[in-house]
């Protein structure tokens, strides 16, 4: 396939599309009836970690702890899945990719149909997430209407809820958990672009109880592609300006511009994400200015980060409610470092215990104050091993019953899940 398209699945397609870019072609007469990507799967100790859920998994249905009335939950806007139900079984798409551009939604619409007629489903209930530029929102909102579903059953769901409810969904969790919800980007309820969350979090309704401090998220989704936009965003917000040089010499004049979009706000948008937290570090320290897949700073900044390191970074709580963590206090520290010649891996190292040990403490801070002992990390930080290790066997040696995405991925591919619970849980109640 093409970057960012679907599958080639016809030969006369794929002599059109694919021969700047194919030496050769093995062709058949036997027609491909569904495009299904490689799934990639990740094993940690003896558990199996799903990257990309697709060949080999799909239509495999999650089983339900009960029988549901028939929910579309639309999905995400990156890595894309949806999902339907059925009686007690819930149906994940395989990978869809990212809902940008034309072939991708007709790759989205060729695969519900496919999966309804399969599983005989009629939703009755649509939900999709809070974002409303996303086009799998937009299609959700489409769908409702022609199919006449009211509008008490069309439900918005909080992105980062969806992501925690996936995990009880699969582990059968029927009470609040603290939900550890680490990302790039997913649209709060306040208006902010979240990314850095901790949930009190049921199946149906949750409450923000602790996230990272909003900083700048300059040029919003370029930021993403250019982490050296979070650098500068983090640095001014911590007011260290040490690095600044070195990551203007090697960026040029557009840093200037992009430093004074930030102090002023203009086209900056505030966002608590953990994953530009990792891109900005990543930048700060040299190991990646741009990227040209999602997640590459990070995955490099893992990949460098000595694992024999024990120290950490500080970071700052805030006495309020929802807590405030404050990660100025990590950058100056990390700063610091590299003044003093501290090599990246050590530098890198301590960055990844200085994140799991902040998350050990929000999560004592917030079972003591909710009597709560169930954990659910989620997001698709965690796809990060190193991180995702140090934390789990933190908090099991804190007491914790710690609970993971296993059948379904961290990433925004089991988000779809988490919607048609939430959505199920709200109409329920509504009833």
């Amino acid at each position: 396939n093409l970057s960012d398209e679907p599958i080639v699945v016809d030969n006369d397609e794929a002599i059109k599309k694919l021969s700047p870019i194919a030496g050769f072609f093995l062709l058949h007469d036997r027609g491909i009836y569904m495009r299904v990507d490689d799934s990639i799967v990740r094993m940690d100790g003896k558990a199996k970690r799903l990257v990309r859920r697709a060949r080999g998994f799909v239509p495999d249905v999650i089983p339900l702890d009960e029988e549901m009335e028939e929910v579309f939950a639309a999905g995400a806007l990156l890595k894309n899945t949806f999902c339907i139900t059925k009686g007690m079984n819930a149906i994940v798409s395989q990978h869809i990719g990212d809902l940008e551009n034309f072939e991708a939604m007709e790759f989205y619409k060729e695969t519900l149909r496919n999966l309804k007629n399969t599983f005989r489903s009629v939703p009755k209930i649509v939900a999709h997430d809070l974002h409303p530029d996303y086009l799998s929102t937009i299609f959700a909102l489409e769908y409702a209407k022609e199919n006449a579903i009211p509008a008490e059953r069309v439900i918005p769901v909080q992105h980062h809820h969806a992501h925690v409810a996936g995990v009880m969904a699969e582990h059968g969790l029927k009470n609040e958990v603290i939900g550890v919800s680490f990302d790039g980007t997913g649209l709060g309820t306040d208006g902010h672009i979240w990314g850095g969350e901790f949930l009190i979090a049921g199946r149906r309704d949750f409450k923000r109880a602790a996230h990272l401090e909003y900083v700048r998220l300059p040029g919003g989704d370029a930021a993403a592609t250019e982490p050296w936009r979070m650098a500068l965003a983090h640095l001014l917000a911590a007011r260290a300006s040490g690095p600044f040089k070195d990551i203007k010499h090697r960026i040029g004049k557009k840093a200037d511009i992009i430093e004074d979009m930030i102090i002023k706000g203009v086209n900056s948008p505030y966002t608590s994400s953990m994953g530009r937290l990792f891109d900005a570090v990543a930048s700060i320290i040299g190991v990646r200015d741009e990227i040209t897949f999602e997640a590459q700073a990070a995955i490099e900044l893992e990949s460098i980060a000595d694992r024999d390191e024990a120290l950490c970074y500080p970071f700052g709580f805030t006495n309020s409610e929802p807590v405030r963590i404050d990660p100025a206090h990590l950058i100056r520290a990390l700063v610091k470092d590299m003044d003093s010649g501290v090599s990246k891996e050590t530098i890198a190292g301590k960055f990844h215990n200085s994140v799991s040990e902040m998350t050990i403490q929000v999560a004592r801070m917030l079972r003591e104050s909710s009597g709560i002992n169930e954990i659910a990390l989620t997001g698709g930080v965690f796809q990060n091993s190193l991180l995702s290790k140090l934390t789990a066997e933190a908090l099991e040696k804190a007491g914790f019953k710690v609970f993971m995405n296993e059948k379904i991925p961290s990433n925004d591919g089991g988000v779809s899940l988490g919607q048609a619970i939430v959505a199920w849980e709200r109409v329920k109640g509504d009833r």
